[in-house]
């Protein structure tokens, strides 16, 4: 039952025009989706970290809405928005905000209190010390909230086109396995793999060019 590499190179090099055809689709809703959920993430963080109350709400909401498996919400999705690109978009934004927004809120909260309050005692407004401070310091968070939200971008898509959709992985995956086509499926999965090591590549490239002195202290 299980193909043997070569036959799964082989797949790979004889479906490649048609992999690239739906990555293409899978690629551009994890892309959007994944802008949506940094978006999101920071919007609701910075809330959260400004408003006690807002964070008392929300936080909560923000954990059950991980505890519900997204194979769950995908067909609600489809049922609600059709079978197009937005109910995959929506299922990306669930999944990917939350590393996100947990990141950033650590990062916040994590910022230090003497500078805060030397900043205070000369003066400074709440959003010069979110500004020079507080953001600054959440960076790494946030890069590391960015790795693994990168990676549940295209699982996110991927598991939304298993339910419906006219092209993408997800529904090339679903065509191959009914057709019992395993060595199509393994190529599949490869194209997945390295599609998510590539998006987390370049998430550690646009860290160092944001922060090149994070990466001189970890060389020290």
């Amino acid at each position: 039952m299980l193909p043997s590499p070569v036959q799964v190179a082989k797949a790979f090099y004889t479906e490649f025009p048609i992999l690239m055809e739906h990555s293409l689709v899978t690629l551009q809703e994890a892309f959007i989706g994944l802008f949506v959920g940094i978006l999101t993430g920071f919007l609701v963080a910075v809330i959260m970290d400004r408003f006690l109350y807002m964070y008392k709400a929300i936080y909560p909401l923000i954990i059950i809405t991980q505890t519900i498996p997204t194979v769950a919400i995908a067909p609600l999705l489809v049922l609600w928005f059709g079978y197009d690109m937005t109910p995959k978009i929506i299922l990306v934004v669930i999944t990917t905000f939350f590393p996100i927004a947990v990141g950033l809120l650590n990062g916040f909260k994590s910022a230090d209190k003497d500078s805060i309050n030397l900043l205070r005692a000369m003066g400074a407004t709440k959003g010069q010390i979110f500004v020079h401070i507080k953001l600054p310091g959440a960076m790494p968070h946030f890069f590391s909230g960015l790795r693994i939200s990168a990676s549940y971008a295209v699982v996110g898509a991927v598991i939304s086109e298993w339910l419906g959709g006219f092209s993408g992985l997800g529904v090339y995956m679903t065509r191959v396995k009914k057709a019992f086509a395993f060595d199509k499926m393994f190529a599949v999965i490869l194209l997945i793999s390295v599609i998510s090591l590539l998006l987390m590549k370049l998430v550690d490239i646009i860290h160092k060019k944001c922060m090149p002195w994070d990466n001189k202290e970890q060389e020290l």
